[in-house]
Parts: C-alpha cells; structure tokens; sequence
C-alpha cells in the first residue's frame, strides 16, 4: 500500500485517532464503534475490522494496490495453497490485471481499494461513493465478481465512507492490527506487539527495499508458523463472527 510520510503516519492515524470524536470511528475485534450505530442504525452501516475474534489459531494474510507483480509469488500463493486477500485500486493495477487473474485462479480473493487511492476522510459522499463503486464496477467487469470487503486507502474513513461503502455493496471495511515493512518486520496498530490469533495483516506493495514480495511473504510465513499459527481464509471467518453482518450476505 502507498502511504503518507512513514509507516508511522498510518500506525498513528488507526491506534491514535480512534478517540477523535466524529472523524474516525476505531475498530474493536472486529466491531465498528460508528456514531450512527449508538444512534440505532448498526444494520445499515458495514462494521470496520482489524482482528477477527475466533478460537482458530489463522491469521490473514491482505495485500494492498497491486503496484507489485511478483511472478514468484503467484506460484508461492498455488505451492502453500495459501488464502491471500488481494485489495486493488484500479489506476495502481493499471495493465496487470492478468497478473492477479491468475492469482485468483490459485485461490486468491480480489477486493475493493478505491479507483485512485485518495484519502477519504472528509470527502463528500458523492467523491467517496465514486471511488468505491466504481472499483466495484471495474472488479465486475475485470472478473465477474462484486466484493464485499473493502480497504479504505491509508487506513483513513469516516462516517461517510461507512455509508458510501454500503451502498456500493460493501459488508465489511477491513484495516489491519500488523502490516509488513519492506524489510520483512512486523510494526502494530494497538495491542501486544507480536501476532496472534485472529490479527488482519497487512502487506503493503511497491515499497522499496532488498526483499521481494515472496522473500517478505516467506519470511512472514516462517513467524506464523514459529507463533503455532496458519493462513486462513479472511472471508470465511468474518461470515463465521457472531454478533455481525457476515462478509458475503
């Protein structure tokens, strides 16, 4: 994912933010705390998740913008069977579209991450709701397929986005408790600074570094199994958590 400044900047924006009344509302184990949902209007706004609450020892492993296309990483995703969320925005993408058609093919899930990557937060509805549906639009056409999880860009939203996002279609607005930097560390939003079972990952693309995207993701996969834990399928387990709207409805 391209990021403002530093990595800092979106660690700062999830963890710190969180408390700023009426700009970004945080997300706790997976349920949003959303104004409009105290106000009684939780069944039309899509709930904001950075760990999933669930007794399976799986993390998920995101990956944000499709800036990098790492051919080695299509045959690592189809060796490991490995779950992997792919968040693309269109004008990232650009013409390489064919790469993460394949990576669906080996078991990769496509979803939305806006048309051009703005900032959201503080956008008119109509700006946000452009963004949103038309990567929906460009998904269905691209594939076939309307997602159901959406990644705002830079972790940034406000209520508006919640709104623009489900009328797009969106059941569910997916951050990250970890995020992978360029040199293979994990960094954390909140909470213990190692994984654990349920966390949302994110691997940003197109970062610099000596790593490529498989030598990072197989570095990451090392820690996962080192913490007795396993890839699992991000959509399955927010369909299975009670006291929400499942992903995919």
């Amino acid at each position: 994912m391209r990021r403002p400044a530093a990595a800092v900047l979106c660690a700062a924006l999830l963890a710190g933010c969180a408390g700023a009344a009426g700009e970004r509302p945080g997300p706790v184990d997976g349920r949003a705390q959303d104004p409009a949902r105290a106000a009684g209007d939780s069944s039309s706004l899509p709930p904001v998740v950075d760990h999933v609450p669930t007794r399976d020892p799986v993390v998920f492993l995101t990956y944000d913008d499709g800036a990098e296309r790492d051919p080695r990483f299509v045959g690592l995703v189809r060796e490991r069977r490995l779950p992997v969320t792919m968040f693309l925005t269109d004008s990232v993408v650009g013409p390489g579209y064919g790469h993460f058609a394949r990576l669906r093919a080996v078991g990769a899930s496509i979803q939305n991450h806006t048309l051009d990557h703005p900032a959201l937060r503080g956008l008119p509805y109509a700006g946000q709701r452009a963004e949103i549906c038309g990567q929906q639009h460009k998904l269905r056409s691209r594939f076939g397929i309307s997602p159901r999880l959406f990644r705002p860009p830079y972790g940034t939203y406000d209520t508006t986005t919640l709104r623009a996002a489900a009328d797009c279609g969106i059941t569910a607005v997916v951050l990250w408790r970890a995020s992978l930097g360029a040199g293979g560390e994990l960094t954390y939003t909140r909470g213990e600074p190692a994984l654990r079972a349920g966390d949302i990952v994110s691997v940003p693309s197109g970062e610099t570094g000596s790593l490529t995207l498989t030598e990072r993701t197989e570095r990451l996969l090392r820690e996962i199994g080192e913490r007795g834990l396993r890839v699992g399928r991000l959509e399955d387990h927010l369909e299975r958590t009670p006291g929400r709207r499942a992903a995919g409805n």
